[in-house]
């Protein structure tokens, strides 16, 4: 049975809800008529007939007043049980209703008010929320004028029994002038715009007691009416004169300021399908998979000439509405701060990006730690920081209107948004949103004037931020944070290592006040005046260590790495010290300890390579070496980093020895992990994981010693699940990335330097020693600095060179299994790859497309875009190209017919390799017969369609292979089958 509630196609399921009242008033209909049986009902028949009579009000609108009178009769719950009905109608079919329906609901409301029925403000809220933003399609023209009738015509009654009612009206329909009053003459919308402003006015001038429910956001609101001659006094008296609005204890406008706008009044500018699939983005949409529902939201709900407006009420909605849990915060789901910045660059129109930008800020102006909530900040926070240094032009822009609000919003009560903003920045700190403010303060991307504006406003304003922090020893580099896995009882979760290789999020909820793991970014570090800094009394302490250093090695090199240990870790626990004196340099530090290990035999940071192949001489275990490489990856001590920095520019392989470290602890975990969904740590060290076992005793050691408080103790686990382990890991391959990017710009600022440069010199150390598996290098590499590997011509020539049949077969296999990607989803940038390969000699060639096979069989890169690039290229040497082709010709056979594969192979030129395309069609007709023929029917049926299209583009345009039609000609010819029509198509580009 057709609905006569929705309008619905044919392949969409029944909505629940609607099926459910049809089915009520099919069953009932007969006793819908007067005379009405008066019998006392079951709950389940009292339930049932309610639905009836919605239903019979909604679809008979003739017989409305009847069913009404019916509903009278027989209501026992004040109209309860019937308003749900109609608010989850409202909710869930308004969209798909017809018009007369939507009729239907406004007198149905309209009804309710009149008999006060329950829960009629949420009805008329649901109503209002229905209403959007931007929208001038006269079906929406039309809510909006009824409802705004419908406000003014039942004001009296609504106030008496909804007031909140009218203040969630005001707050929808102030929102709703701005878009109103910038479109030109209209005589349909002037009479609207005048009902809205009669109503807004009416509620301002008149119950403002009730207009100061909304909060700070009322301001924001109005300052976007301040053109409309209406407001202009209104604005004025709020401003000069507020004793003009009578309202007791209402004396300044900064007391709106200080009031915190409930959500509930950012719900009601998005409409619930909105809010849901909004809740849907941010809640179980993966970081990385965004881009297709962003693309399809902005489709839904932002296409339109006025519709970017809803951007505003978006980002409000967003930071203010949405609060996700701990849970979310630590997966991998894309964050707030993701879809805000998605949001603010979709908007074209630079008032909407202003306001926009407003909406993010606008609670950072008036922040009260005791009153506000620190979530509604956090996104701001994180887009700015998490723009750098990739769009740094972006957290530029947005640092500076921040500061520009300070300066301008309102010069009478800057003091208040001063405050307000230093207030914002210090809790954001405090609750570990970030580590500190030296990601903005310190980063010398930004501009310096902005910097300094950003500086003066946090020392010199009346909630000072303190100086401490202002300053934190991390790693000087803006990339993201390591991130460990905490077993203890009191750590506080952190992001999953994954989002932080991308720095693509770094937001992260404790169960105690710390709410985010963002980096502190120091571009400011300079290899010539580098300083270990600490308290006054810590310099003595490792002054005195230092000095025992000698005499501990002499003891013993295990009392030596005893002595080192506690350098490192009193460097590491005491760094974010800064007195104006007693500094211990850097370089001092590190020539005083390199040279009393030196003269004692050991050498820091040796080449893996110069040692012998035994394990008595694993120097990546219980080494010098390795205790400063497993302490810097646990710490991320700045001053370690310095001191590894300075290692590397007096010509010591730090990078290799690291990503070796890094390379060797990926093996062995996964080693361990293969032997269960937890890895036993006591039994590590037996199963042939040395290294592993190091590094977690190390784990658990630093933890232990870096506890703050002797009260609570870390958990000495004995055993750690894969995700733990997992996590190690990808901590190793992070701090080695903050090695390499800090390299660039310290180490190397005046030289033509890429990170993938200094990649590829630090495998090309590796890959000569002879104590490391060469193919887990490589992989690994590619799995976890993919980024900086994937297809790099240097770093595969490598691969190649030094990986023998055996290892190209394995990794061969692991890339068939998706493990991990040699060569990206490009087409043009390994098409750019093979191109070059045809300089290399003939056994590399091999060995690539082997690897290029291998890949491109299962992945989801278009190999035809590559296959025409190759062949229409014009450049290609037929002897130097001989390899290439047949790996193409091996692609193709690996790889299914599809219809654009087979349009390409039939349509490739005849210059080069004139059989080709034949070969492809032999091997096709021999592993996949049907598929190759539904494809050629397909591309002979677009060649028919072209041909007969006058306004297409001539299908003689189109070229044939000929080694193509002569092998379909022979193959029909053998088959014994008649390919006329295909060929009759092919005709005319033969």
């Amino acid at each position: 049975m057709d609905s006569k509630l929705i309008r619905i196609t044919s392949f969409e399921a029944e909505n629940k809800l609607e099926l459910s009242l049809r089915q009520a008033f099919d069953l009932l209909e007969s006793k819908l008529r007067p005379p009405f049986p008066l019998t006392i009902r079951n709950p389940q028949e009292y339930t049932q007939l309610n639905h009836a009579i919605l239903c019979g009000v909604l679809v008979e609108p003739h017989f409305a007043k009847i069913h009404i009178k019916h509903l009278h009769a027989i209501v026992i719950d004040g109209y309860q049980l019937f308003v749900n009905l109609v608010v989850r109608s409202v909710n869930e079919l308004y969209g798909k209703v017809a018009d007369s329906v939507k009729d239907q609901l406004i007198w149905v409301a309209k009804e309710m008010i009149d008999v006060s029925a329950v829960g009629i403000d949420s009805l008329l809220v649901g109503l209002l929320r229905q209403i959007v933003g931007g929208d001038f399609s006269d079906g929406n023209l039309w809510l909006c004028f009824e409802l705004v009738s419908l406000c003014l015509s039942k004001w009296d009654c609504l106030l008496l029994e909804e007031p909140a009612v009218l203040t969630s009206a005001l707050y929808t329909f102030l929102r709703l002038l701005s878009d109103h009053c910038r479109i030109g003459s209209n005589q349909k919308l002037e009479m609207l715009r005048q009902l809205e402003i009669e109503f807004c006015v009416k509620m301002l001038r008149e119950q403002f007691h009730l207009s100061l429910k909304i909060g700070r956001d009322l301001v924001r609101l109005l300052q976007d009416l301040f053109h409309v001659p209406e407001f202009k006094s209104i604005w004025k008296d709020l401003v000069l004169n507020p004793s003009e609005f009578r309202t007791a204890n209402f004396s300044d406008i900064s007391q709106l300021y200080s009031t915190r706008t409930s959500s509930r009044y950012f719900l009601l500018r998005i409409t619930p399908e909105m809010e849901t699939q909004l809740r849907f983005l941010l809640t179980h949409v993966m970081l990385g998979s965004q881009k297709r529902y962003q693309t399809w939201f902005a489709k839904k709900f932002l296409l339109g000439p006025e519709r970017e407006s809803l951007v505003v009420d978006i980002v409000r909605f967003i930071c203010c509405a949405h609060h996700p849990s701990n849970e979310i915060i630590q997966s991998n789901i894309i964050p707030r701060w993701a879809v805000i910045g998605w949001l603010l660059k979709y908007s074209r129109k630079n008032y909407i990006e202003a306001n926009g930008k407003l909406a993010l800020f606008y609670d950072w102006l008036f922040f009260n730690e005791k009153t506000d909530n620190v979530m509604n900040i956090e996104p701001a926070m994180l887009l700015m920081v998490c723009s750098l240094p990739k769009y740094i032009d972006f957290t530029h822009s947005l640092l500076e209107f921040l500061l520009f609000l300070v300066d301008n919003y309102d010069l009478d009560h800057k003091n208040i948004i001063v405050g307000g903003v230093s207030s914002a920045f210090k809790i954001l700190v405090h609750k570990g949103v970030v580590y500190s403010l030296d990601v903005l303060t310190r980063c010398e991307a930004l501009s310096p004037s902005l910097r300094e504006r950003l500086l003066s406003l946090l020392l010199n304003s009346q909630g000072k931020v303190p100086k401490d922090l202002l300053h934190l020893d991390l790693p000087s580099h803006s990339t993201p944070s390591l991130s460990l896995p905490d077993l203890s009882c009191r750590g506080s979760p952190t992001p999953s290592t994954k989002e932080q290789r991308k720095c693509e999020r770094e937001d992260g909820l404790s169960t105690g006040d710390v709410v985010a793991s963002v980096p502190v970014l120091d571009n400011s570090v300079n290899t010539s005046t580098l300083h270990v800094v600490a308290g006054d009394n810590e310099v003595d302490v490792i002054d005195g260590l230092v000095e025992n250093l000698a005499e501990m090695i002499k003891e013993s090199y295990k009392r030596g790495l005893q002595a080192l240990e506690a350098i490192l870790l009193s460097i590491t626990n005491h760094c974010s010290q800064r007195p104006t004196s007693n500094m211990i340099c850097s370089e001092d530090l590190l020539s005083k300890t390199t040279n009393e290990f030196e003269s004692n035999g050991y050498q820091l940071f040796t080449s893996l390579g110069s040692l012998p192949d035994i394990v008595e001489c694993d120097d990546e275990i219980g080494s010098a070496t390795a205790l400063i490489t497993r302490t810097f990856i646990f710490s991320q001590s700045e001053r370690i980093h310095e001191m590894l920095l300075l290692w590397a520019r007096n010509g010591f392989p730090v990078g290799a020895r690291l990503l070796s470290y890094a390379s060797r602890l990926a093996n062995e975990a996964y080693a361990a992990s293969c032997l269960g969904n937890s890895v036993d740590v006591a039994k590590v060290s037996k199963s042939g994981m040395p290294l592993l076992a190091y590094h977690f005793d190390g784990y658990f050691s630093f933890l232990n010693k870096r506890k703050d408080d002797s009260s609570e103790t870390f958990l000495s686990a004995s055993e750690m699940d894969e995700k733990s382990v997992a996590n190690l890991v990808h901590g190793a391959f992070t701090v080695y990335r903050f090695f390499l990017l800090s390299s660039v710009n310290i180490l190397h600022k005046e030289t033509d330097t890429f990170p993938t440069k200094l990649l590829f010199s630090d495998l090309k150390e590796c890959s000569d020693w002879k104590r490391i598996r060469k193919k887990n290098l490589f992989c690994n590499t590619f799995r976890y600095l993919s980024d900086l590997s994937i297809s790099e011509e240097n770093i595969i020539r490598l691969l190649i060179e030094k990986l023998d049949y055996a290892d190209l077969m394995e990794m061969q296999i692991e890339i068939g299994l998706k493990k991990f990607s040699l060569f990206g989803d490009n087409p043009k940038v390994i098409f750019r790859l093979i191109k070059n390969s045809l300089n290399w000699n003939c056994l590399e060639q091999h060995k690539l497309w082997g690897l290029v096979r291998s890949e491109l069989s299962v992945s989801d890169v278009q190999v035809e875009k590559i296959i025409l690039e190759f062949f229409c290229s014009g450049e290609i040497d037929v002897n130097l190209s001989a390899i290439a082709v047949g790996g193409l010709l091996n692609l193709c056979s690996s790889c299914a017919p599809t219809a654009e594969l087979v349009s390409t192979i039939m349509s490739s030129p005849n210059n080069l390799f004139p059989d080709f395309a034949a070969a492809a069609l032999a091997a096709w007709a021999a592993s996949n017969t049907s598929m190759l023929f539904d494809s050629l029917t397909e591309f002979a049926e677009k060649l028919k369609n072209k041909s007969t299209d006058s306004t297409s583009m001539n299908s003689n345009e189109i070229g044939m292979n000929q080694s193509a039609i002569l092998w379909l000609l022979n193959y029909f010819d053998a088959q014994g089958m008649n390919g006329s029509n295909m060929f009759s198509n092919f005709c005319p580009n033969i």
